[in-house]
């Protein structure tokens, strides 16, 4: 279906749902755009989806953290993308001061940690016990990080704690921060030509698997409280001291201020869901097909009506 026809379909949907539906207020729905491709993807989608039922819609760039916090005080409207691992704690802290509804949990169960290749554990085969990263450290290690092994970790501002980490269990390694999803990408395939050992920050729904077959390092399990207290976990004295969520939520997230203004859109945010498989299509697009997000939107509305029109009626 070309874009002119897809526009069609969703016009005439809105026509014929609109009796159904309370009426929204005409201010904007904001909603943020942050810096991985499924979250500027499916935030298209949904943005596209709120636009087919009549509303006014604005995408803003932000912290990916500091949202949850612009969402309480109605700055947004909703995140699309509520990662546990990432902002589970961003969240709760909102929640706590009120402002903010948790809408849907969703199909996708995450995953969020340090990961590596296939021809890593080659290298270094007691992997994907962490022990094993400090016998094979040197494999790891850059000019930049001398004889420690190098972590690459995310953006600086996913907040995932990884020094605190190689602190609290003892790892001879040095955290070096990418700049972007894209960087990620970038080191991984720089290290595939060589076969180079490389850990870095990965997560699932994401493209990665399919390209580049891997596996996530296994650190002692985490536990409620963790990240915050020291009793919890192995090392007695140390927080951190344990791996990421295995099995993690994905939620959405609205502005409590919502249901009210924009009855009909909130009604649709209730009924979105994505799945793994869905989030990395949307992912893939972008990092492998060199599409524009908003393209990307555009084409996985055409190729999946039978998935969204449902949550519009």
């Amino acid at each position: 279906m070309n874009k002119r026809a897809l526009l069609a379909t969703l016009s005439a949907l809105a026509l014929s749902s609109a009796p159904a539906l309370a009426q929204d207020s005409t201010d904007p729905i904001i909603i943020p755009i942050h810096n991985w491709s499924s979250q500027i993807v499916d935030s298209n989608v949904v943005g596209q989806i709120l636009k087919s039922v009549g509303d006014n819609v604005e995408y803003v760039t932000t912290d990916s953290q500091a949202v949850y916090e612009s969402i309480r005080l109605g700055d947004v409207s909703l995140e699309v993308e509520v990662w546990e691992g990432a902002f589970g704690k961003s969240f709760r802290a909102a929640q706590d001061k009120g402002g903010i509804v948790d809408v849907k949990t969703m199909t996708a169960v995450t995953r969020e940690d340090w990961w590596y290749p296939s021809w890593t554990k080659e290298a270094c085969p007691g992997l994907p016990d962490y022990k094993a990263l400090n016998e094979c450290a040197k494999l790891f290690a850059t000019p930049e990080t001398g004889d420690k092994g190098r972590f690459l970790g995310g953006p600086v501002d996913w907040l995932k704690h990884d020094q605190e980490r190689v602190d609290a269990l003892g790892l001879n390694f040095t955290v070096v921060n990418a700049g972007s999803a894209a960087a990620l990408w970038a080191e991984i395939a720089a290290a595939e030509k060589t076969k180079t050992p490389i850990v870095l920050f990965n997560w699932t729904p994401n493209f990665v698997d399919a390209v580049w077959p891997g596996e996530f390092v296994e650190f002692p399990k985490w536990e409620d409280g963790c990240d915050t207290d020291p009793a919890k976990g192995p090392v007695a004295d140390k927080t951190f001291d344990c791996g990421n969520p295995a099995n993690g939520y994905m939620k959405i997230a609205a502005w409590d201020g919502m249901e009210k203004k924009w009855p009909k859109a909130f009604a649709v945010l209730q009924k979105i869901d994505f799945t793994n498989a869905q989030l990395a299509e949307m992912a893939k697009m972008v990092d492998v097909d060199q599409m524009e997000p908003e393209d990307a939107a555009t084409k996985w509305l055409a190729d999946n009506e039978a998935v969204w029109k449902p949550w519009t009626e």
